[in-house]
């Protein structure tokens, strides 16, 4: 029960100085918006890191079936 006051007391003065000074506002929102940003650019990067054996498969479905297309195009040609 202690704790619970204790972050709630961290809160209210948190809060406090964050209604009393906008430049402490402006932070909190970038570095909001930086650690979305870098959450979206972790997931991007797994995604689409061919060391990811999932990204392999997809590059190797998407390789053969360019392949394909590409055969029977070459063969509609003669």
């Amino acid at each position: 029960m202690i704790s619970l006051y204790f972050w709630l007391g961290l809160f209210l003065i948190f809060g406090y100085f964050v209604v009393t000074d906008n430049s402490l506002a402006t932070f909190l929102v970038l570095t909001q918006k930086r650690i979305e940003l870098e959450c979206e650019k972790l997931k991007w990067r797994i995604m689409q890191s061919p060391d990811n054996p999932i990204v392999k498969y997809m590059i190797w479905r998407r390789s053969i079936k360019l392949a394909k297309e590409l055969e029977k195009e070459l063969k509609s040609k003669k």
